[in-house]
């Protein structure tokens, strides 16, 4: 049995249980995830996703590019936001 196939005979229970230990970064017993731990769950919920025909809207990393917003930090009524920034050791 490869990857795929083990990818593909998860449960949705597990699925979702992946997708919440991405998203907080742990497991739910409060292990962290390890880097390896991370890659192999995001490539098992997107061949979950791909597999089960899950909308793309719904799908892990999706972003709406159609919903158009400000970048980060623009204030449309100020036009000269100048601040200081201390760096700390």
């Amino acid at each position: 049995m490869n990857f795929e196939d083990v990818a593909e005979a998860i449960s949705p229970d597990v699925y979702e249980q992946f997708k919440q230990a991405i998203e907080l970064g742990k497991w739910p017993d409060g292990r962290a995830l390890s880097a390896a731990q991370k890659e192999i769950c995001l490539q098992a919920i997107m061949l979950y996703e791909a597999k089960h025909n899950i909308d793309l809207s719904e799908r892990i990393g999706y972003v709406d590019s159609k919903k158009k917003t400000e970048p980060c930090g623009t204030d449309k009524d100020k036009t000269d936001d100048v601040s200081t920034v201390r760096i700390l050791h």
